[in-house]
């Protein structure tokens, strides 16, 4: 399974992770399957489904998702009771995002993908951050002194370093830096 950058399937796959997480989707539950990946969720506050795709193997010469992905999406919402859809690979054809547009299905490229308050992707970031605390060391630390992950000026944790790492870029402003905190954090969680 997966593309021929193994990087960019893991970039795909948390630019779908990063949505739900944001956007406050539920019960998130990942299915490999032969072109992909597909998460459904529940939007929150609503009994809607969501169907994210990641499509990393399109199967086609150039490596873009056409109209017969679209059209495979559109089939797997349907089957899986899904109200909304979106669909994320690295490229697609004209073709495909006229569909898409068409169908109301939103797209996802490894040139575009929607903008996130800062705010929101931080605070996203602090619950993946404090996730994962609590399945390495079994609690989430109250404050700094909690946290053995950074001792005598060094860090000894990886996700004490990334979240030390968001709280400067969120200062900042910096949510490109913010992005790549939340991409760091997914990778952490998935490796496990």
């Amino acid at each position: 399974m997966g593309g021929e950058d193994p990087r960019m399937d893991s970039l795909l796959e948390s630019k779908a992770e990063m949505i739900m997480a944001i956007r406050g989707y539920e019960n998130g539950e990942r299915q490999t399957w032969g072109k992909g990946v597909d998460f459904t969720a529940t939007e929150p506050n609503s009994k809607g489904n969501v169907l994210l795709r990641v499509i990393t193997n399109p199967r086609s010469r150039a490596g873009v998702v056409g109209v017969d992905g679209v059209k495979e999406m559109i089939n797997a919402m349907k089957h899986r009771d899904c109200d909304k859809g979106i669909l994320i690979s690295r490229r697609f054809s004209q073709a495909a995002k006229k569909e898409t547009r068409q169908q109301g299905i939103q797209i996802v490229s490894e040139t575009f993908e929607p903008k996130f308050e800062p705010i929101r992707l931080y605070s996203a970031i602090l619950d993946y951050a404090d996730d994962l605390c609590k399945t390495k060391c079994g609690l989430v630390p109250k404050k700094a002194s909690d946290c053995k992950g950074f001792s005598d000026g060094h860090y000894t944790c990886r996700i004490r370093l990334i979240s030390d790492n968001a709280s400067f870029h969120f200062q900042r402003g910096w949510t490109n830096l913010l992005t790549g905190d939340f991409r760091q954090l997914t990778q952490l969680k998935n490796s496990k």
